[in-house]
């Protein structure tokens, strides 16, 4: 399995847990989330009174309630506790924000212990413990490995609720993430008479498969290639993806060979950078668990072959001068050395290195701050004064080289090297 170059984050797992909780199903059929992905998470639930906390206990799967269960809430060294209700929730009230918290239960056995996490300012938050986790992957890996012996027959797979499309920007690019469920609803590995295939957008470059995806799938160029038969259940496909644009607005078009279920799409929210697409039935606002914001947006599904068309507008844009400018300064520097290199012996080799190594250090790090002035970071009063020591430090090293190079000798003897 390729693994994606440098650069690609998969920040996806805090704004997914949003997205499945926030996004109700258009299919009531359609697929639950997994529940492990949700277990022992807090999630901000703003129509709860603030200080207030509840905790609901299942067992396997989301609905599988476990009532009149005793839950255990830590706060701040001691404990409360309460019962879950019909619905499998036990609520704590009058609980101070900013307290840090940890719900636990102990079920047929089993402990359940949640993350850590803190009562926020505003609203409250939901919490859910999943008992038989173990017990329910055990089982479905042997039922799995039971299917996947069976012979292949002929059907239909398609991309399940829990399938999103995820956007972020770096660096004057927007990266891309498709983390997709293909799921196969037959008793028997399915053959589709051929490989899945997703042709990436127009634009799209350097697509990488992410940890976590199937080995049958592969990346070439811009498309991606899932080979069958597909096994009973979900088969994960993540890829990413950049797409450079140089224009406040950009279109995204987006074909999909199978059925999507249920259209998930986030976007980081920069500045007022925002989405639509005649797809979309609503469009929120959710933050991911650094406290990034990010667009939100659902709608019904599409059918097989149906494509998703998305508009991006106010995108962030920079100038290319500066950069072009840096590069300038930079490629006249590297010429410089590369020629004080070439024409000029050392007589001290050990110094010239130092020199050369401290060099390179401080021009990195001048770099650095070059290109946060380039995306229109300000800097703060102690890095200017640092840049500006930089500055000068490299000019006094450029005056040090010159003096312990080799000058001409004998007559033009030794002077190039």
């Amino acid at each position: 399995m390729t693994t994606p170059a440098v650069g690609f984050r998969l920040w996806a797992l805090g704004i997914v847990t949003c997205a499945l909780c926030l996004v109700p199903s258009r299919d009531s059929s359609a697929q639950m989330p997994d529940p492990s992905l949700m277990h022992g998470r807090a999630i901000p639930a703003t129509d709860l009174p603030i200080g207030t906390i509840t905790v609901r206990v299942v067992r396997e799967a989301l609905g599988n309630n476990v009532v009149g269960q005793e839950v255990r809430l830590m706060v701040a060294g001691a404990t409360r506790t309460a019962r879950t209700d019909d619905q499998g929730r036990a609520t704590f009230g009058g609980l101070s924000p900013g307290a840090d918290v940890r719900a636990e239960a102990t079920v047929d056995g089993e402990q359940l212990v949640s993350e850590a996490f803190n009562v926020p300012a505003s609203g409250g938050l939901r919490v859910i413990l999943v008992a038989g986790l173990a017990e329910a992957a055990t089982r479905k890996a042997a039922e799995e490995a039971a299917a996947a012996a069976a012979p292949p027959v002929r059907g239909t797979v398609v991309f399940s609720p829990n399938s999103r499309v995820l956007m972020e920007f770096r660096d004057d690019n927007l990266q891309v993430f498709y983390v997709l469920d293909v799921v196969s609803n037959a008793r028997s590995p399915v053959d589709l008479g051929g490989p899945l295939i997703i042709d990436l957008p127009e634009g799209a470059a350097g697509a990488a498969l992410l940890e976590g995806s199937t080995p049958s799938a592969s990346v070439s160029g811009d498309r991606v290639t899932v080979t069958g038969p597909f096994a009973p259940g979900t088969t994960s496909v993540q890829v990413g993806f950049q797409l450079r644009y140089d224009r406040p607005s950009l279109t995204i078009e987006q074909r999909w060979p199978a059925a999507l279920e249920q259209l998930t799409v986030a976007l980081e929210k920069v500045g007022a950078a925002s989405m639509s697409s005649p797809q979309f039935s609503t469009v929120g606002e959710v933050r991911a668990e650094s406290g990034t914001p990010f667009l939100l947006a659902s709608g019904p599904a599409l059918p097989a072959g149906g494509t998703l068309s998305l508009d991006l507008v106010n995108l962030p844009v920079h100038s290319p001068t500066p950069r072009y400018v840096a590069l300038s300064l930079a490629v006249a520097i590297v010429g410089i050395g590369a020629w004080f290199a070439f024409a000029w012996r050392t007589t001290d080799a050990d110094a010239r290195r130092r020199l050369v190594a401290r060099r390179d250090e401080l021009l990195a790090e001048l770099a650095s701050l070059e290109r946060r002035l380039r995306r229109g970071a300000a800097l703060s009063g102690p890095e200017e004064a640092r840049r500006q020591r930089l500055v000068t430090e490299l000019e006094q090293i450029y005056g040090e080289l010159d003096e312990v190079r080799t000058g001409p000798q004998g007559g033009g003897r030794d002077i190039a090297a």
